[in-house]
């Protein structure tokens, strides 16, 4: 019993270790913001990544925007008035993905997309804290792809001091657990099943 207290303690000590070098890489700010790629990939989940992704597309960062994660039966209009954000000028040039429930999911489905494109680069925008688990995700499912990290900082996520707001602690202490557990399964399964035709 000491010596699983002992184990057990240990393993406590390097995941609070990890969580706090997890919680310092994230960054205040875009480190690329003038490499222009093939496409810009948005992940659901906030209406910081889907108008900073319109941004990008309106500025000619990329040709073609994807929005990964939109559930089903919801089309441009309607994501856009549930953002609280104005009618996209350039629709013709946004497609939305409808198969993504999770992350995986995500870099499965843009995967996809980008391949039927024939793409061969892509910006990436998702939440600061989520960033990490998803360019793992993104690289594993397509490592001929260049992948350009392009953060965004929720005002309710607190990057500072986050331990003093009990609402950020919880979210970067689940997201480091699940950034954990993708790379652990990258380590023993680190070939992705192939797609079916």
């Amino acid at each position: 019993l000491a010596a699983l207290g002992i184990l057990l303690g240990l393993l406590a000590g390097a995941w609070g270790g990890g969580l706090l070098m997890f919680a310092d890489s994230l960054g205040t700010e875009v480190e690329d913001r003038d490499t222009v790629t093939d496409a810009i990939v948005v992940l659901t989940g906030g209406s910081d990544r889907l108008s900073g992704g319109l941004a990008l597309l309106e500025a000619g960062k990329g040709r073609k925007l994807f929005i990964s994660g939109v559930h089903k039966g919801v089309d441009l209009p309607d994501l856009l008035r549930r953002a609280h954000l104005p009618p996209a000028e350039p629709a013709a040039r946004v497609t939305l993905g409808h198969a993504a429930d999770d992350t995986v999911g995500n870099a499965a489905e843009t995967a996809a997309w980008i391949e039927a494109e024939g793409f061969a680069s892509l910006r990436l925008v998702t939440a600061a804290y989520h960033m990490k688990r998803a360019l793992l995700e993104f690289r594993r499912a397509m490592p001929r792809v260049a992948i350009v990290p392009h953060p965004v900082y929720p005002d309710a996520v607190k990057t500072r001091e986050w331990w003093r707001w009990p609402g950020t602690a919880s979210l970067l202490a689940t997201e480091y657990t699940k950034y954990l557990a993708a790379r652990l399964r990258y380590l023993f399964f680190p070939k992705l099943p192939e797609r079916k035709p």
